[in-house]
């Protein structure tokens, strides 16, 4: 097998050890038995799959050396996005909190998809978006911040390393791509917010706190915080509830990935995407209005102005714009495109 049609998910743990993609190759047979083992469903026929470079190829590459350190820059800001707490950032999120695995990991969203099917269109905001503005989304709301400036240094590092991650795969594949998102299993037909509470109790919490407020060591941050101030805002993708529990399911407890059934998946994303967090800045000031206005796109699979079974509580019903503070606003929400075209 050539090392471009190696399934992405077996080179996850071989990238976090250095193995190059020629060696990569020649172990596909064990790695492919050791996948199953795991429970990750093996590529299908027609499927498209996809082995990013590692930083340690772009050591090798054939590129200018500026170039090379733009794509350097990338990566830092990717899994330490942190640098920008305060301009940018407005929680304890880095990129990589979310897409692990530096952005490669399959099944845990993976960011070089959005190279090869970007331009395109998208509901969310309901124009043609390009990579640039997709990143732009991650910031605003997954972070809850500010993104950086459409061509700046930081978001053209950023783009720079997406596109390095994606080098070899063809644009505006045609088939389906493998390991792509956060694929969710078959959702039950029953979720339960106790049994999700106690769930996350016994497997999250060591990691994320008892109360979702992360976890911190000698004032440092280490796991990021599933609700509250500190972590992403209500029109994050990851809040909605098939989302995360897909994310849940294929990568936690860190370490034990697929460990969860696939009831005890949903559950906690029952439980999780149901506590309060940021608001989401495209809040009118009234959130049944919000809702109304971003339910069909976005909010139809999250719990935003849902009432909360145990306490009555609306969610989504208040002004708190976490650390990041009503005062401030991202440039990019709201932002209209091609208006002429539709006019047409």
């Amino acid at each position: 097998m050539t090392a471009h049609k190696i399934p992405l998910a077996l080179a996850s743990a071989a990238l976090t050890a250095g193995m190059s993609l020629a060696a990569l190759a020649e172990s596909v047979p064990s790695a492919v038995e050791t996948l199953v083992e795991l429970g990750y469903p093996p590529p299908q026929e027609g499927e498209l799959v996809h082995v990013p470079p590692t930083m340690a190829d772009l050591e090798k590459a054939d590129l200018h050396p500026e170039t090379k350190e733009v794509i350097r820059r990338g990566y830092d800001l990717f899994t330490n996005t942190q640098q920008l707490r305060g301009e940018n950032v407005f929680n304890e999120m880095n990129c990589s909190s979310c897409h692990l695995g530096e952005g490669r990991q399959p099944f845990s969203a993976p960011i070089w998809p959005a190279v090869v099917t970007l331009p395109s269109y998208r509901g969310k905001n309901d124009h043609v978006n390009n990579l640039e503005e997709r990143i732009a989304g991650c910031f605003a709301y997954s972070m809850n911040g500010v993104p950086p400036e459409y061509g700046s240094d930081d978001m053209l590092a950023l783009s720079a390393y997406h596109q390095w991650l994606a080098k070899g795969a063809p644009m505006y594949p045609d088939q389906p791509i493998y390991g792509r998102g956060f694929p969710a299993p078959e959702r039950p037909d029953e979720l339960n917010y106790q049994r999700g509470e106690e769930l996350y109790q016994a497997q999250c919490a060591i990691c994320h706190s008892e109360n979702g407020s992360g976890l911190y060591q000698d004032g440092e941050y280490i796991f990021p915080a599933p609700w509250g101030d500190g972590s992403n805002n209500w029109g994050a993708g990851i809040v909605r509830t098939e989302t995360a529990a897909g994310f849940i399911k294929n990568n936690m407890p860190l370490g034990k990935p697929l460990s969860l059934s696939d009831q005890q998946a949903w559950d906690i994303a029952y439980y999780m995407t149901r506590q309060e967090r940021p608001q989401d800045p495209r809040y009118t000031g009234n959130v049944e209005e919000t809702l109304e206005r971003f339910g069909p796109t976005f909010h139809k699979n999250s719990s935003y102005g849902q009432v909360r079974e145990h306490d009555g509580h609306v969610l989504g019903d208040h002004a708190n714009w976490g650390e990041k503070g009503g005062e401030v606003t991202p440039w990019n929400v709201g932002q209209s495109r091609f208006e002429g075209l539709k006019e047409e």
